[in-house]
């Protein structure tokens, strides 16, 4: 399959990701769209920052199966960064829970993307 599929599938797992997180604090109105993007553009940056670096666009990497935990420790590389990007372009502060809660729900998000992916990849070889 396309790299480029899977560059877009991470970014539709990073949105969702943010989406879900706006929903279950119950931040869905109109003004959601521009407070949703102050969530995924610093994260979207910090995992485009992060995952090339550790080969998670080489098809060596995308294809196996021992490497699927590659997107979880590159998530907890790029979560951290993505909440102090995200304090530095709100000159906010960095919440520690708000951190660690991005970085776990994202893991899982890419780990569940990125094994579809893989399985995706096994069904196109048969």
């Amino acid at each position: 399959m396309k790299r480029w599929m899977l560059v877009v599938g991470d970014v539709l797992a990073l949105a969702a990701l943010t989406v879900i997180g706006f929903a279950t604090h119950g931040e869905s109105g109109p003004g959601f769209i521009v407070r949703m993007a102050s969530t995924f553009i610093p994260l979207v940056v910090a995992w485009f920052g992060v995952a090339p670096m550790l080969g998670l666009y080489a098809s060596a990497q995308t294809s196996n199966p021992r490497a699927l935990w590659r997107p979880v420790y590159a998530m907890f590389l790029a979560g951290p960064l993505a909440v102090l990007l995200r304090a530095l372009w709100l000159d906010g502060v960095v919440i520690p829970i708000f951190g660690l809660v991005l970085t776990g729900s994202g893991a899982l998000a890419l780990l569940l993307w990125r094994g579809i992916w893989l399985w995706l990849e096994f069904r196109q070889k048969r």
